[in-house]
């Protein structure tokens, strides 16, 4: 029988009006939604069915799928049924127990909402719900400090650092890692360089396991055990894709797992794709060999060792790193003003990775002549680092993947070339997370204030991209009251932003000027470039001045979450941010009255993956333009729309200065898809028309 059948307790005894949470909390509002999605995610972890389950802003979404992700992996009190030995790979159906659930991954976003689950509301469901569970966070391992790596990094400081800073930070780790007891880059008081962290931090390839000295101390495998007594893994999109590339390689980071639990699921796509290509650079290659020799500096690895032949490989595999990403930079140039995309194999010749291999096979063989492990494992590690970067250009120039984008990107850098980096994308990422994520594992639940498009509530387009061809869905509205809360303003007579720029950026301004001052500051000015935000903060600073209110623009590059602070902080106060603040941001209160769209948020076309994506609709006979970019950016005006009203005190105003939204047939699906609230329409001189 289910878990879930022989306990007593269900969601509703929880979350209902009298339920144990209202009880606990005098002040908690029982909403309706709430409970159906927490009864929606209940029957698919029972069933073993997927789930995607659009929950409008308010619901409290986390509580509808923790609560029904407890019940089915809970523990009674003194049951003492834990997991058992490690395992991983993605026979996550092989981890289940007379149909109890004994793991759940629930993946997030964003740090914030990882740590509202960690701090807020996984311990107040532990302290109210009369059942044992067990939850951790999983990081990744490169967040961890090494013991034995921090030992060697100290005793061959002089020849791996070249800067007192260096090694200033070096001691302060030293310090630290005697007192932390997390021993994690989060629990570390400042942030150290890279050149620091990367010779002390735990490395997969650099490891001993349970032959290093310090394994008994070892704050990545203390930490990893945990992961696996744990029943609810929470971990980040990125760490879980990560996972999901490595065991299609035999490999992974995350034990077995029964269900998965997405929240901010409409964000999958684009992280998936990130994940399952390839991204190589030329700072990433440089940084490998100057760890092994430095001829600048006489600083490395090999100067330790006295290795001079490896010594002088790694200066000619430094020169042909040059040579090469030069010839990659020049053909780029060559295209005139192309977009990077790379339409076939071989572009450039490459010496440079049988340079690598050959290094690699110098380190090798030169780690079989150590007799100290620990100083061994240093070379291994840089053999199959090495190996992995010859593999990775090789796969990159020969366009090895199949179905996928090649692209170059050049960074503009302190040198005086800059850092070219060489990407390659999946084009759909369907088919690999159908086979791989869905159809192997039990139950994988998607959720989201924003999946669904067009006044019907169409998941059509999310779950198309990514391969989610069989699921319940659910749509829950929002319990705020968006037509008392929220008034949305279009204005009229702008100019068109793809025929006439200059004009309606001219007009932009001018119109923020006007809605800024109507709330007197409290705004947040939403832009899809960088370009036309510095632009419009370089046209309005004066008139900031004037009136006395502060401007934090994201041009500036100011961390984001010091601007959102300084933001909440003062009273009088405008934030111009893009594509970051479109989504994942919460001011609620007062702080935040007021949000202006600028443009309606359409990927730019010509950038290579979307392009690809688009062409690939275009093969098969479909419309790109509807099927693709239409309702991803209805999703992605949903999520700026909804920076807006964050709690039931919220109001204020949405401000969207693209006219298109009127003038275009494809403008009322956009529309539709916010939720309903008052519309008006204002004229370019301020008098409202509607």
């Amino acid at each position: 029988m289910c878990y879930l059948d022989r306990m007593s307790l269900t969601a509703s005894q929880i979350l209902g009006p009298d339920g144990l949470i209202a009880r606990r909390l005098p002040h908690y509002e029982h909403r309706e939604p709430q409970l159906k999605m927490a009864d929606a995610v209940a029957a698919a972890l029972r069933e073993g069915r997927h789930l995607v389950a659009e929950a409008g802003t308010g619901i409290g979404k986390s509580f509808a799928y923790l609560i029904p992700a407890i019940l089915a992996i809970a523990n009674d009190p003194g049951d003492g049924d834990g997991d058992d030995e490690p395992r991983s790979g993605p026979k996550q159906a092989e981890s289940r127990d007379g149909g109890r659930l004994k793991k759940i991954v629930i993946s997030t976003h964003t740090i914030a909402l990882q740590e509202q689950l960690l701090h807020k509301d996984l311990p107040l469901l532990n302290a109210v719900i009369p059942l044992e569970f067990t939850a951790v966070l999983v990081k990744g391992r490169q967040n961890y400090v090494s013991l034995r790596r921090l030992d060697a990094a100290l005793a061959r400081a002089d020849s791996l650092f070249a800067t007192e800073d260096e090694l200033d930070q070096l001691r302060a780790v030293r310090d630290w890692a005697k007192t932390t007891r997390d021993g994690s880059l989060s629990d570390l008081t400042f942030r150290p360089m890279g050149s620091v962290w990367s010779e002390v931090a735990s490395d997969s390839g650099n490891c001993l396991g349970k032959n290093c000295p310090t394994y008994g101390e070892c704050f990545y495998y203390r930490a990893r055990r945990r992961v696996f007594n744990a029943q609810l893994l929470i971990v980040n999109h990125a760490l879980f894709f990560s996972d999901l590339a490595l065991r299609r390689a035999g490999a992974s980071i995350l034990p077995a797992y029964d269900a998965v639990i997405f929240d901010e699921a409409h964000t999958l796509e684009s992280v998936a794709a990130d994940h399952l290509g390839i991204s190589v650079s030329s700072g990433q290659v440089q940084y490998v060999l100057n760890k092994l020799y430095n001829d600048r500096t006489n600083k490395g690895l090999l100067v330790h060792h006295r290795c001079a032949d490896e010594q002088r490989q790694t200066v000619r595999c430094s020169l042909l790193a040059d040579d090469f990403f030069r010839d990659v930079n020049a053909w780029l140039d060559a295209q005139r003003q192309s977009n990077g995309r790379v339409h076939g194999p071989g572009i450039v010749g490459n010496p440079l990775s049988p340079a690598l291999e050959e290094l690699a096979a110098l380190l090798r063989s030169r780690s079989s002549m150590i007799t100290d492990e620990a100083q061994r494992q240093d070379f291994v590690s840089a053999h199959e680092r090495l190996t992995a970067l010859a593999g990775e250009l090789e796969v990159w120039l020969n366009q090895g993947i199949p179905e996928a984008v090649y692209w170059i990107e050049a960074v503009p850098s302190r040198r005086a070339r800059p850092t070219i980096k060489l990407e390659a994308a999946p084009i759909d990422v369907g088919p690999t997370l159908r086979t791989e994520l869905f159809e192997p594992t039990h139950s994988v639940i998607l959720t989201s204030a924003t999946l669904s498009v067009g006044r019907q509530g169409s998941f059509e387009f999310f779950r198309s991209r990514i391969g989610l061809t069989q699921a319940r869905e659910i749509r829950l509205g929002s319990p705020f009251d968006y037509r008392r809360q929220a008034k949305l303003i279009l204005v009229q007579e702008m100019p068109d932003p793809t025929t006439q720029r200059e004009s309606f950026e001219a007009r932009c301004s001018a119109m923020i000027r006007r809605y800024v001052a109507r709330t007197e500051g409290r705004a947040f000015v939403l832009f899809t470039s960088y370009e036309m935000m510095r632009r419009a903060a370089n046209d309005l600073t004066d008139w900031f001045v004037q009136q006395n209110l502060a401007l934090y623009s994201q041009a500036d590059g100011m961390p984001r979450h010091e601007m959102l602070q300084r933001f909440k902080d003062n009273p009088r106060a405008v934030l111009f941010g893009a594509d970051s603040f479109w989504q994942g941001v919460d001011v609620p209160g007062e702080a935040l009255q007021n949000v202006i769209i600028t443009k309606l948020p359409f990927s730019v076309p010509d950038q290579p993956l979307l392009q690809a994506r688009l062409e690939a609709i275009r093969r098969r006979g479909g419309n790109p333009f509807i099927e693709y970019q239409v309702p991803e950016a209805a999703i992605r005006l949903k999520q700026g729309f909804g920076r807006l009203i964050r709690s039931q005190q919220d109001h204020g105003i949405v401000v969207l200065l693209d006219p298109r939204v009127r003038t275009k047939r494809y403008g009322q699906i956009l529309l539709d898809s916010l939720p309903e609230c008052e519309v008006v329409i204002e004229s370019a001189d301020g008098a409202e028309v509607e």
